[in-house]
């Protein structure tokens, strides 16, 4: 697992939490176990960006009930989410070729 800079963590993970639920729609935890695997996260950083987007209506919510206890929240990506999606993956694409050229030497 890589551990990112904390500050550079956070201006990504609405770009990968955005793009998980993009793929299927998932309740918190599953959210978290998914990224966990490869970012150094946890609850305590997703739920309260999860919280945020759902407010700017990137995502919707809706309840299903669980075969281990009580209901869980389903996060769905909305038409507003994909938008950002969109915006966000050029953004990152765009950043990334960038940074490529400078650390590959190439910028003049």
């Amino acid at each position: 697992m890589y551990n990112l800079n904390t500050q550079f963590k956070k201006g990504i993970l609405d770009l990968c939490i955005l793009k998980v639920v993009k793929d299927q729609e998932m309740y918190g935890f599953e959210i978290i176990d998914k990224l966990s695997n490869i970012l150094d996260i946890n609850e305590n950083t997703i739920y309260p960006i999860l919280r945020r987007l759902t407010e700017q209506k990137l995502f919707t919510t809706y309840t299903k009930d669980s075969p281990h206890g009580a209901q869980r929240k389903y996060y769905k990506i909305t038409s507003k989410g994909d938008e950002k999606l969109s915006i966000y993956i050029d953004e990152w694409d765009t950043f990334i070729s960038n940074v490529n050229q400078i650390l590959g030497g190439k910028i003049k």
